[in-house]
C-alpha cells in the first residue's frame, strides 16, 4: 500500500497514460459535493421567490358591502390590478402568510364565536397565492367571521356603518 502525503501532489507514473480523473481520484467527489452544495444554496432561496417571478393573482368579489361591491383583480409581486389598494392588500397578505400560516384558512369548526352580526356583506377570493390555489368565502355572520374578515382589510373592504350606505 502506498502512503500519500497530503503535502505532496500526486504524480502519474511515467509508464501509464493518465487521465485527469486518475490523477485526482477525489475530483469526482469534489465535483459531486459542489453540485450538492449548489442545490442547497438554491433551496435557501425564499419560498416566495418563485411567486415573485410569476406573481400572485387573486380575484376578489364583494357583495352587499355598499360602495365596495364589485369584482377586483389583485396582482402581487409585482403589485397591480383593479383592486382599490393593491399595495395594502398585498402587504396584509404577506404579513398573514409568515411562518407558513394560511391567510385564507376558515374558522375552525370547534371555535367559540360571539353571536354578533356584522352585516350582510359577503366576499369570495379565488386565484393563486404563494403558489397555492385559493378559494375562500367570507361573511360577517358572527364574531369569528367578522374577525377573519377584518384581518384581511384592505384586501376585503372595511365594514362599518359609514361605509355600508
Amino acid at each position: 500500500m502506498t502512503h500519500v502525503s497530503p503535502c505532496r501532489p500526486l504524480r502519474p507514473s511515467r509508464l501509464s497514460r493518465s487521465s485527469p480523473s486518475s490523477l485526482f481520484p477525489w475530483g469526482r467527489s469534489l465535483l459531486a459535493g459542489a453540485v450538492a452544495l449548489s442545490g442547497l444554496a438554491a433551496g435557501a432561496v425564499p419560498a416566495d421567490a418563485h411567486d415573485r417571478v410569476g406573481g400572485d393573482r387573486l380575484t376578489v368579489t364583494v357583495r352587499q358591502a355598499g360602495r365596495a361591491d364589485g369584482t377586483y383583480l389583485l396582482r402581487c409581486h409585482p403589485g397591480g390590478g383593479s383592486h382599490p389598494d393593491p399595495g395594502g392588500a398585498c402587504a396584509v397578505l404577506d404579513r398573514r402568510t409568515t411562518w407558513g400560516r394560511d391567510p385564507f384558512a376558515p374558522v375552525p369548526p370547534d371555535a367559540l364565536c360571539t353571536m354578533r352580526y356584522g352585516g350582510p356583506a359577503t366576499a369570495r377570493v379565488t386565484g393563486t397565492w404563494a403558489g397555492r390555489p385559493v378559494d375562500a368565502s367570507y361573511d360577517r355572520a358572527d364574531g369569528c367571521e367578522i374577525a377573519r374578515w377584518d384581518a384581511l382589510v384592505p384586501l376585503l373592504p372595511a365594514q362599518d356603518a359609514r361605509l355600508r350606505q
